[in-house]
């Protein structure tokens, strides 16, 4: 069977399958039960002043009916007393020694930093993290995403924490940002021996339309939250890219952000991570999922020829491409599976009025559409809304042009194949 043993930044687990710094991690006792489950490692709910957290505190984005595929929350740091966490961490480190505990961190004086992180360390953390990242009620007091929006702030703090722990110190980075990698480079600079990202996106989940008060709802009111679950997948997926793409950048990272299964945990490992961090699933399904996970993660790694885990860590981030670097004469058009084709003309509508009018009735008669290959932009819409997998696929097509980028096309005058769909 491959290896799926894992070293993030010198932290080392039997699996990349993480806990996040969130309540499915906020004791002792879900800690045990998570790793006798299978996961691999935890990042403890965020220890600092122990805070009184409101009620309600979470919220959910549904789509058309279906389970939440966002989630928002309202919450704050650990609401027990540190002595408590500390004794827990502890008594976890002393039953399950191979796993990866690691200590979510967030006070504010550099007194507060080497006194916190003397206890975590005193308490058995393999590792720290330090959250840069809250969005909502942390941030206003100065800590949170008001350090991690600030590169000199996070370089500064970030030397603290390392000056004073002799475990690795992690940098949870915000996703609040127009770009990820100054504040992955200022971590580095400040001697992080890794970065985690991203933790919750700034955002109101909704509004109760019979109340008019935002969602979750504190009596007659509510406030921003962190923006999580499956639907900010794509958000994460590209700053973990941006990151490890960056020449200047060098540090391991653990992937966090709308991982729900397998397949997402290989593509964060694929595009840089070498652990990946789960939470909100988690709290949607319970900790059993992680079971499917490394079965599944398993199974690729024989399929794909990968022994152990840090031969698949990055493999995808070379594809990574600017859009002038993209190949302009590359081409695919639509196909059709007439067997498999339901009727339900779903790419006809999608096409005709959202994308580029060449997908028709069949004008024999059939109630298979009919592709206008010439037309054909080879856009994927039709692709995306049709209901029925592997009816429609992309095809390529041999038109004959060599390979042209825009911006060989801007400097050698290369050769672009004509455009299609200009009505």
């Amino acid at each position: 069977m491959p290896d799926l043993t894992t070293n993030c930044a010198g932290i080392t687990s039997p699996n990349p399958f993480w806990l996040a710094s969130a309540p499915p991690a906020n004791s002792g006792a879900q800690v045990m039960r998570a790793f006798d489950t299978g996961w691999g490692g935890a990042v403890w709910k965020t220890l600092g002043q122990p805070i009184q957290n409101v009620s309600s505190r979470f919220g959910g984005l549904h789509y058309r009916g279906t389970r939440a595929i966002g989630f928002n929350n309202i919450e704050l740091i650990t609401d027990r007393p540190l002595e408590v966490n500390f004794k827990e961490i502890y008594e976890v480190k002393k039953r399950f020694p191979k796993h990866a505990v690691v200590v979510s961190l967030m006070v504010e004086t550099e007194q507060e930093w080497h006194d916190i992180i003397k206890r975590s360390v005193d308490a058995g953390a393999d590792g720290l993290e330090l959250n840069f990242g809250c969005p909502h009620g942390m941030c206003e007091r100065g800590m949170g995403s008001a350090v991690g929006q600030e590169p000199t702030v996070n370089e500064r703090i970030t030397a603290w924490a390392v000056k004073y722990s002799s475990v690795p110190v992690l940098v949870k980075l915000t996703p609040n940002v127009s770009d990820i990698v100054p504040h992955g480079l200022a971590a580095q600079r400040g001697g992080a021996a890794g970065v985690s990202l991203i933790n919750t996106i700034k955002s109101i989940i909704g509004v109760d339309i019979d109340r008019l008060v935002p969602e979750p709802r504190v009596s007659g009111a509510s406030t921003n939250g962190g923006y999580c679950g499956a639907a900010v997948k794509p958000i994460a997926l590209h700053m973990v890219a941006a990151l490890a793409r960056d020449p200047m950048f060098n540090l391991p990272i653990s992937g966090i952000g709308g991982i729900a299964n397998w397949r997402d945990a290989v593509e964060f490992i694929a595009l840089g991570s070498s652990s990946v961090q789960v939470c909100t699933e988690v709290m949607l399904r319970g900790y059993r999922i992680v079971e499917d996970m490394i079965e599944g993660l398993e199974g690729y790694m024989r399929d794909k020829g990968f022994e152990r885990l840090d031969q698949l860590v990055g493999r995808a981030v070379p594809a990574f491409s600017e859009w002038g670097d993209l190949d302009l004469n590359y081409e695919t058009v639509a196909k059709i599976d007439a067997d498999k084709c339901i009727g339900c003309h779903l790419c006809v509508v999608a096409c005709d009025d959202g994308a580029h009018q060449c997908i028709h009735n069949d004008p024999n008669g059939s109630f298979v559409p009919v592709v206008d290959e010439s037309e054909c932009v080879g856009c994927n819409l039709c692709q995306i809304v049709c209901p029925v997998p592997g009816c429609i696929t992309m095809a390529e097509v041999d038109n004959g042009f060599a390979p042209a980028t825009w911006n060989e096309h801007l400097y050698e005058d290369a050769v672009l194949r004509p455009k299609k769909g200009a009505h």
